[in-house]
């Protein structure tokens, strides 16, 4: 952490969020997972994908509500920060938003 920068703290927090890739060159998926953290500036979830690399640029839907009919309000471009192998099977998986895709100025 740069000099001057605040850490912002997480909270265990179980949401859904659905995570898919913004680049048409990574292979495709599109999931929803369970958050286990969250903060104002990203989340953390546990996935089976084995995807996921540092600095992959994705679209994260969260909070995902999967009744809503629009969900362009809780979308936003976000990058990868770590993976971190969680156990035999799962991979824990650190984001941080980039910039909301809100059409709402």
């Amino acid at each position: 952490m740069e000099a001057g920068q605040k850490k912002r703290r997480r909270v265990k927090m179980s949401r859904q969020v659905r995570v898919r890739p913004s680049d048409p060159a990574d292979a495709f998926f599109d999931e929803v997972r369970s958050t286990v953290s969250v903060s104002p500036d990203g989340l953390f979830f546990t996935t089976l994908c084995k995807s996921y690399y540092p600095g992959m640029r994705l679209f994260v839907t969260y909070p995902h509500v999967p009744q809503a009919t629009d969900q362009r309000e809780n979308e936003y471009l976000s990058e990868v920060v770590s993976v971190r192998k969680v156990d035999d099977y799962r991979m824990g998986v650190a984001v941080r938003f980039l910039q909301s895709l809100s059409t709402n100025p």
